[in-house]
């Protein structure tokens, strides 16, 4: 499971950094507001990829996409917070996004494990 949360990780890395980059360059928008278009974009595509393929989930539902927004709610602002610092003290925004990501990673990972996809185990006993 690890191995495939990290895919998609990276697969989203790349393709916010993607987005990003077309969000400035391409349509002018200033880097706090096209991160945070990012970032949601990212978010509610990647609930719906880790739900079917690397939690095995089961169906999507807005319950679900709601506890995945609350769960990444710190994991993004962690990011946002590293990727605009960064920038703020003159790193290039692409490299910012993208080494701010190793700020949340590790944070997100267990808020996706341990509340939003937790697995149920039938109590012991009885």
């Amino acid at each position: 499971m690890l191995i495939r949360w990290a895919t998609v990780g990276l697969i989203f890395m790349a393709f916010s950094t993607g987005l990003l980059y077309v969000l400035v360059r391409w349509m002018g928008l200033n880097v706090p507001v096209a991160t945070f278009i990012c970032a949601e974009v990212c978010t509610i595509l990647r609930y719906g990829v880790n739900t079917a393929w690397v939690f095995h989930g089961g169906s999507l539902s807005w319950i679900g996409l709601w506890k995945y927004h609350v769960a990444n709610a710190a994991a993004f602002s962690i990011w946002w917070v590293g990727a605009n610092g960064l920038h703020l003290m003159g790193m290039n925004y692409l490299l910012a996004s993208v080494l701010a990501v190793g700020f949340s990673t590790g944070f997100s990972f267990a808020s996706n494990y341990y509340w939003v996809w937790r697995m149920k185990h039938p109590a012991n006993g009885a």
